[in-house]
This record gives structure tokens, C-alpha cells and sequence, in this order.
């Protein structure tokens, strides 16, 4: 037999792997013939035994026998004057935080507070959050992180769900929290009470297999589910293991919320090894805070979201060099920032991808790379930690072949108990561990498709169901679905994750009303989610529609479902658009982080699809742009760009010593006034080169239906009515050029029948058109510098192609435009008039001011700072002219030939003849089943192209 097949998808050893799978399906077939193709096996005795062994031989001696506390206590006993927490408020040894837990727990034990109880923990990162983390379990107790961000609703569902009898927090905080049936201790204001409690080690009876502590995560039923994970997970997590470092001469930052367990990974990773944990401040970090910590500290161990090290990578590379080891992971990481980041490491750097659900405590499996690794099309997950268990299986729980994609499961000592108070949902997703003669061991289901690597490496290739991951934070969209259909405006809900073009993914509600007539709008189911739920579960856009789209079976089909238009917002139009340069060049970086056209500088960031990772890039870009720093909370307390822009002026106005003017309109009288800065350069380019149409801004747009053409041209002459700037003419007055504004005059809209023509010609005559506009230069003497041309192919079929000139326009006024002419030829073509406001200030009267204000002292500070920028630069632009294009890729086959034992060739003859069907056939059933398992799929057909992203595939 001979496999032909293409070396640009597949590699020899992927090849001979398939064939040696296809040599034991037939020996199956042989043996047993009356079993069902799909229950017989492909794997060979010594893959079996690779996948089950090999690559699962991950066993340490780790300290089993001892819980959290134990460990930390006796690391307290050997290292007391050690430097346990380092943060604002200074440092405190081992000793002092071992004496301070011990308090607490004495205390919480008078409170009967003991072993499988849990308490409340609602504080803020500081000191008293680990004493309280460490005074529970010192009481033998279990803890349950709460965030004081989360919605009262929330925090009462979690407290009552699990039973909570004592709740710690902070005296600042008690608003924050709902009303709750148990003892409220706050750690700062009582401590007195509890600090007469003995510094003694307590005597608890508790062992590695008691809980030590509830995270809550979302839940696929409309409900959070709280993840309860023993001591045992959480030890076997940070001692005796390879996957980092973990010793006394590490510095871990304390980043993660206490809700999100990879703060078990921060803290207990440190604290149980003798190591320095650094605390960040309470609020969220901006980029640069993050990175000032990073230098103070001497951080030597980090983990971040994907999400944190791609802008972390991006925006703050040189943060992040001190770094002995870099842990990033909660989602996908990006091949491209994981090579930009190992591109600059040195030979002592590592950087890990971190894996594994909350089911799994923090990591299941782990990447490591350094400088010389080869990053490809993905990153894979690594293989398994100490103590655990990775496999991959089909829907038969059935072991799969190296390279083929199934569901992946864990096991080992990292899982977690099952589901608090959710015996029915535990059994569903933790099973019997088939392949272990361990009586009670036990898989939990990931959910995630992954197939192993040839090295037994693990690689993720995405959800089996509709679960997402945003921002790090495990969400399931059916808990957003059940919290919207309890607005009573909404009879039908489903939310579904998109991703942009950055890779970042953002939630769409959608959304069916109760009442037609009176749909629910997005601002209003915005507020009320967020009185239920987190932010991060918070949809970033909502779309209302009349009905769902439906499958055949009836139901509801998501492919058919619109893409959110982000543009498309209640009152865009009406929103006041920037007024000053602040607010202008705020409002672009918000259009470049959120993916806008435009936006008014009184709609709200996070209304309008922001979130706090997005916060943090405004707040970064902010810092470079502006030269001032800006807190993260502000973003939150001032979401709009006015209110974000009289921050930054004030901080410019603070650093430069000066105060820029308000914009305001000046004085026409058919006089000349300046150019821009903007202006004058594209004036300059113009008379270098006049006849030249380089800076010509061309666009077309195909429009099907009834089209009122006199609506058409009226609109395109109210837009030039409307901007003063598309009627101005470009001179030169007392030897400096300026600009005219020319009185308004009817827009001559340029209307070419080409009805004669066939449809089949129209593609062709539309682009000669195109390209005739685009190319045809425009003289800045004469106005307008707008040019609109109409291609009429049939009543119903047009084509309207728009140039203007970049002295008069950019990238944010082609989305002026495109708005302005939508709601005005709307309005023309019924018979109304102009729904817009006129227009108080015109872009002259912004360049007559950037003159005004840029002059003097504010001119020789902007001078100043670009001179010391400039310095040493090169004087010539070199740009390389050495690389030539790649060379188109062909089709490269190669063949591999295999012969199958003569006694298996006799066997499967004799079948063949016995059950009347041809050899042919059977090798055929054998092959397609063989090609079926791989795929996952189950109507491959022979012949038919199986498509394949990548080599080895």
C-alpha cells in the first residue's frame, strides 16, 4: 500500500504513525468482525503505554501527609528573621506573620470556627489579607475569597450558598457588603479584641484531604459553582515540583485577586518555600505601577494573564527584564508576543505557560521556554506537573493516538473535591479514573480539545461547548443568558464571545424583547447586569432583534447571528464630539483601543465595550502620549473623555506651567487665516509636487435599492455647507500660506449612466471609475476639495465613489462623513431636514488656536523635548532594500510505502471472501474509520480533501 500525501501539511513520522494505526484497526478487524469499526483500537502496544506511562510518569516525593499551615509553620521555625511580605507599609518577617495568623486563629477557634468550615474573606491586598488567609487555616478552618468589586447580589448568593458563619474584612469595606446572618470581624478596627488571643500554634485536627478553601466560579445553569480544593491540591501545587523555582532567594509579586486562584500559585508558592512575597497596592495597577513594583521589589517571579503579557510585551518590555521567571497564561498566549518577549531574554529567563482549570488547582500542565526555543504557529501547554495526569480521549473515553484531537481529561493530586453543595454536577464532570488501579481516583473533564505533540507535549486547541475564557476569568455564557432574562424587558437572551482582529474577545449579549414595541436598551441591561454580576462578566455590546435565528431542528442557529455594530450606538450621532486637542487626541486613543470610528466625548468607556484591560492600555498610551500619569481608577471614576481630558490637562498644566486657552470660534470676514501645523505640511508637500494626487483620500460604496439621487446631491451639499473646511481654498497671503472660506454653493454631484452596460461588465467599469477618481489631483486654489461621483448601472444598482483631499480630512473624518451623509439623506429622502446641530466650532478655528497657543514658552518646551528625542538620530532615512519577496509556496508530495505481515494480508483475504466483500473495500472501511478518528469527525469520505491548518496536522 502507498500513501501519497503533501509535505507542506503532513511530516514523514505523522505518516508512519497513521499507518501503523491503519496495521492494528486491521489486525482488530481480523480478530474481532463482528465488533463495531469505531469501538476497535489504533493504538499500538507501546503508544498504549506511552500515553498511559510515559508521558504520565510525573510521580515526587512531595510532603503529602501535611497541610498548608503546617508547612508554613515549620518554615516560620527555620527562617523567624526572614522577610516573609514586603509592601508600603514595610516588611514583615516570618515570625511576625506567623505570631499575627496565630492570633487570628486563637480567636476564630472561640468562635467555633474548625475543620470543613468556612470563613469569609473580604479585603483588600495588604498585610492583613495574608494573616487573615493564614489565620484560617491555622483554625483548622477553610477560606472563601470574596471580591468587594462584585455586586451585592453576588456576594450574598456566595456567602449563603456556602454557609459562611464568620466573615473577615475591613472596617472601609463594610458598605460593600450585603447583610449577612453570620459574625462580621473586621481585621483592622477589632484587632485589639483578637490580638489578645495567644501567638502560640494552635493545635487543630485537620488533615491534607480537609478543604482549605471555596472559589467561585461561573456556571453553564445560571448560578456560580463553588470549586472546593483541599490542602493536598494546594502543596502538591508549590513543593517538590520542576515546573519553577521555588526557594528562598525568589521575590513573588502578589497580583491576583484572592478570588482568582492564581493568587494560590503567588502566595503559597512563596510562603511554604521561604521566599519574599511582595504586595501590590489595593486598586488596580496601571501598566507603569505594575512595572515600579517589579524595580522596588526586585521581583524575580510573575505571573500574568495572557492578556497583562501581551500589553506588558508590548508597552513595558523593559519592565519585565529583571524577570528570572515569567509565568503567563488564563487563555490563550500569542505566539507572536512570546517570541517578542524571548527575543529579548537573556540565557537565566525563562518564560512558562501556565495551563490548567480551577478544578485542577491553578496549573495542571506547564510550557517552559527560553531564548533558543522555536516558537510555531501555537504555544503548546506543556506536559503535566509533578503528581498529575493528562489524557486525551474520544467520546468513549478511549485513549487517542499522538497528534489526534480529543477531549482532554486530569487527574492526580491537584484535583479538587468536586463542587460545593453540588453532588449532581461534581458526578457529571469527575468520573472514575479508568486507567488507574487506585480505588477512588478520579478525572475531571476539561471540556477543552487538546491532542499530544509528538515530544508528549500538550497542545490546546480550543472548547468542546460555549464556555470562554475573558481576561484570564473562566466565564459561562449561559449564567449571563439566565441573569438577562430576568429583566423584565427581555423574553429571550444569548451571549456569545467575538474576537477582534487583536485577538481580544469581548461579549455580545443578544437579546429578543418581551415587547416589540418597546425594546429594552442597551444602557439599561447594561446597569442591570452589573448589579448581578462581575465585571468581567459584563457584555461589552447588546443587540436587540425581533426574533432568533433557527436551525431546521428549531434551534437557535449562532452562526446566523449578526456581528455586533460597535458604531451603530443610541445618540452617536447627537454625542458632542471633541471640542479641544486634549479631548481630540483622547478620544483617537480610545478609537484605537476600543475599534471605533469616533466617539463623543460624554459617552462612557466601558459602555462603550471597555474593560479594565483596556483601561489599563488608555491609561499607559495616556503616559506616553500626554507625559502624565494617570491612576487606573480614574478611568473608572471619570469614564468619559471629557471628564478623562480636564484630568489631563490639569496634569499637563501642572508640568508645563502653562494653561492652554479655550478653543473658540474667530472672526471670518472673508479674511485669510493660518494653517495648521496638519495644513502646512501637506501644503508644502503640494508645492513640491502639485499636480500629484499622493494625498488623495478615495472611497466607494455600492448602493442596491430605490436611490432618491436629488436627496443624494442635496445631502452632499448640506455636508459642505455644514464643514466650513470643505469649501476652503489654500493660498498664499503676505508670503505665508493661510486658507479662505469660500461662501456655500450647491454641491455638483458627478452622475455617469452606465445602464448600457451588461452585468457581468459592471466589476470591470467600476474599478477603471475608482481608479480615474482616486488619480485625478486636486488644485487647492479651488474649491470644493470634495469630489463625489455616482455610477448609475440600473435602476436598482449604483455606486457612489467620494475623494477628498488630506489637507482637508483624515481617517476620523471619513466616519464624520459616512454618519453625517446616512442620517442626512435619510431625512432628505422623506422630506425632512437636517437632523443635525450646527456646528459651533470649525476646524479653522482650531487651527487659529493651535497657533495662538503653540508660541513662546509652550513652542520651546514642545521644541525642547523633541530636540533631546532626536538627539544622536540618524540625519538619513535608511529603509532595507535587501529582502527579497518570499517565493510563492507549491505543492511538495511525498510517498510512503508499507507492507502489512503476510500472515495479516492471509487473515484479512479470507475475511474479505467469508463476508463477500472485496480487500479493496475493506482496507477502505479501515482507512476512512482510521481518518474519522483522527478528525473527530464522522462523514469523511474517501477522496474527499481533508483541510489542515498546519505541518503535521
Amino acid at each position: 500500500a502507498t500513501l501519497e500525501y503533501s509535505t507542506d501539511l503532513f511530516d514523514a513520522t505523522t505518516i508512519e504513525r497513521m499507518a501503523a494505526h491503519l496495521e492494528t484497526l486491521l489486525e482488530g478487524i481480523v480478530e474481532s468482525p463482528e465488533s463495531r469499526l469505531s469501538a476497535l483500537p489504533l493504538l499500538t502496544t507501546e503508544e498504549r503505554q506511552k500515553l498511559l506511562v510515559g508521558w504520565n510518569d510525573t510521580f515526587t516525593d512531595y510532603p503529602r501527609a501535611l497541610c498548608i499551615h503546617e508547612l508554613f509553620e515549620a518554615q516560620a521555625v527555620r527562617t523567624p528573621d526572614a522577610v516573609a511580605l514586603l509592601s508600603a507599609d514595610g516588611e514583615v518577617t516570618y515570625g511576625e506573620l506567623n505570631a499575627r495568623a496565630n492570633q487570628l486563629a486563637h480567636y476564630l477557634r472561640m468562635q467555633g470556627v474548625g475543620a470543613e468550615v468556612l470563613v469569609g474573606l473580604c479585603v483588600e491586598r495588604s498585610v492583613e489579607m495574608i494573616v487573615g488567609l493564614l489565620g484560617i487555616l491555622k483554625a483548622g478552618a477553610a477560606y472563601l475569597p470574596l471580591d468587594a468589586q462584585y455586586p451585592l447580589e453576588r456576594l450574598a448568593f456566595m456567602l449563603e450558598d456556602a454557609q459562611v458563619p464568620v466573615l473577615l474584612t475591613q472596617e472601609s469595606l463594610l458598605d460593600s457588603l450585603p447583610a449577612h446572618w453570620g459574625q462580621v470581624v473586621c481585621l483592622d478596627s477589632d484587632w485589639e479584641s483578637i490580638e489578645g488571643s495567644g501567638d502560640e500554634n494552635p493545635r487543630v485536627e485537620v488533615n491534607p484531604e480537609n478543604l482549605a478553601y471555596v472559589i467561585y466560579t461561573s456556571g453553564s445553569t445560571g448560578k456560580a459553582k463553588g470549586v472546593s480544593v483541599p490542602h493536598r491540591a494546594v502543596v502538591r501545587l508549590v513543593k517538590e515540583t520542576n515546573y519553577a523555582e521555588f526557594g528562598a532567594e525568589e521575590v513573588f509579586l502578589q497580583l491576583a485577586p484572592i478570588s482568582f486562584d492564581a493568587s494560590t500559585f503567588e502566595i503559597w508558592g512563596s510562603l511554604l518555600n521561604g521566599a519574599r512575597l511582595a504586595l501590590m497596592p489595593p486598586q488596580s495597577p496601571s501598566l507603569e505601577e505594575i512595572g515600579a513594583a517589579l524595580g522596588r521589589y526586585g521581583v524575580t517571579t510573575l505571573w500574568l494573564t495572557a492578556g497583562l503579557f501581551n500589553l506588558m510585551t508590548d508597552e513595558r518590555p523593559e519592565d519585565l527584564k529583571q524577570l528570572r521567571q515569567l509565568l503567563a497564561g488564563g487563555d490563550v498566549l500569542s505566539p507572536s508576543h512570546v517570541s517578542k518577549y524571548l527575543s529579548g531574554c537573556d540565557d537565566n529567563r525563562r518564560l512558562i505557560n501556565g495551563y490548567g482549570p480551577t478544578e485542577g488547582t491553578t496549573f495542571t500542565c506547564c510550557h517552559t521556554m527560553t531564548r533558543e526555543s522555536e516558537i510555531d504557529a501555537s504555544v503548546p501547554i506543556g506536559t503535566p506537573l509533578a503528581n498529575t495526569q493528562v489524557y486525551v480521549l474520544d467520546a468513549r473515553m478511549q485513549l487517542v493516538p499522538a497528534g489526534v484531537v480529543g477531549n482532554l481529561y486530569i487527574g492526580g493530586d491537584g484535583l479538587s473535591r468536586g463542587y460545593l453543595n453540588r453532588p449532581e454536577l461534581t458526578a457529571e464532570k469527575f468520573t472514575p479514573n479508568p486507567f488507574s488501579a487506585e480505588p477512588g481516583t478520579r478525572l475531571y473533564e476539561t471540556g477543552d480539545r487538546a491532542r499530544f505533540l509528538a515530544d508528549g507535549s500538550v497542545e490546546f486547541l480550543g472548547r468542546l461547548d460555549n464556555q470562554v475564557k475573558i481576561r484570564g476569568f473562566r466565564i459561562e455564557p449561559g449564567e449571563i443568558d439566565a441573569a438577562l432574562k430576568q429583566h423584565r424587558s427581555v423574553r429571550e437572551a444569548l451571549v456569545l464571545a467575538h474576537e477582534d482582529e487583536a485577538g481580544d474577545k469581548r461579549l455580545t449579549a443578544y437579546v429578543v424583547a418581551a415587547d416589540s414595541d418597546d425594546p429594552p436598551a442597551a444602557t439599561d441591561l447594561r446597569r442591570f447586569l452589573s448589579g448581578r454580576l462581575p465585571e468581567y462578566m459584563l457584555p461589552a455590546f447588546f443587540v436587540v432583534l425581533d426574533e432568533f435565528p433557527l436551525t431546521s431542528n428549531g434551534k437557535v442557529d449562532r452562526r446566523a447571528l449578526p456581528a455586533p455594530d460597535i458604531e451603530q450606538r443610541s445618540g452617536a450621532l447627537e454625542t458632542a464630539m471633541p471640542l479641544t486637542p486634549v479631548q481630540e487626541l483622547l478620544a483617537n486613543i480610545w478609537c484605537e483601543v476600543l475599534g471605533l470610528g469616533r466617539v463623543g466625548v460624554e459617552e462612557d468607556f466601558f459602555e462603550l465595550g471597555g474593560h479594565s484591560l483596556l483601561a489599563t492600555q488608555v491609561v499607559s498610551r495616556v503616559r506616553e502620549r500626554f507625559g502624565v500619569e494617570l491612576a487606573l481608577r480614574e478611568m473608572f471614576e471619570r469614564p468619559t473623555v471629557a471628564g478623562l481630558a480636564s484630568i489631563i490637562e490639569d496634569g499637563m498644566q501642572a508640568e508645563a506651567g502653562t494653561h492652554a486657552p479655550p478653543v473658540h470660534a474667530v472672526e471670518r470676514d472673508g479674511r485669510a487665516l493660518p494653517l495648521s501645523f496638519g495644513q502646512q505640511r501637506l501644503w508644502f508637500f503640494n508645492q513640491l509636487e502639485p499636480d500629484s494626487a499622493l494625498y488623495n483620500l478615495s472611497g466607494g460604496v455600492r448602493l442596491s435599492g430605490e436611490l432618491n439621487v436629488e436627496a443624494l446631491a442635496r445631502t452632499l451639499s448640506e455636508v459642505v455647507r455644514r464643514h466650513e473646511v470643505l469649501r476652503t481654498t489654500f493660498t498664499v497671503v503676505d508670503g505665508e500660506p493661510a486658507q479662505v472660506v469660500e461662501p456655500p454653493r450647491p454641491f455638483e454631484l458627478n452622475v455617469r449612466d452606465l445602464s448600457r452596460l451588461s452585468a457581468d461588465e459592471w466589476a470591470q467599469a467600476e474599478r477603471v471609475a475608482a481608479r480615474e477618481e482616486s488619480d485625478q489631483p486636486f488644485e487647492l486654489g479651488q474649491v470644493p476639495l470634495l469630489r463625489a461621483a455616482l455610477l448609475r448601472f440600473s435602476e436598482s444598482e449604483h455606486v457612489l465613489l467620494v475623494t477628498m483631499h488630506h489637507i482637508v480630512s483624515d481617517g476620523w473624518s471619513l466616519g464624520v462623513l459616512i454618519k453625517e451623509v446616512a442620517a442626512l439623506y435619510k431625512a432628505f429622502s422623506s422630506g425632512g431636514e437636517s437632523p443635525l446641530p450646527e456646528l459651533s466650532i470649525q476646524y479653522a478655528d482650531y487651527a487659529a488656536w493651535q497657533r495662538e497657543w503653540l508660541q513662546g514658552e509652550v513652542l520651546d518646551n514642545q521644541l525642547s523635548y523633541w530636540k533631546r528625542q532626536l538627539d544622536g538620530a540618524s540625519h538619513v532615512l535608511e529603509l532595507p532594500t535587501d529582502r527579497p519577496r518570499p517565493p510563492v509556496q507549491t505543492y511538495r508530495g511525498a510517498h510512503e510505502k508499507f507492507e502489512l505481515s503476510q500472515d495479516l494480508s492471509a487473515r484479512l483475504g479470507e475475511l474479505s471472501r467469508r463476508e463477500g466483500v472485496t480487500l479493496y473495500m475493506t482496507l477502505l472501511a479501515a482507512f476512512q474509520t482510521m481518518l474519522a478518528r483522527y478528525t473527530q469527525q464522522t462523514d469523511i469520505i474517501v477522496g474527499t480533501p481533508i483541510a489542515n491548518r498546519q505541518r503535521g496536522e
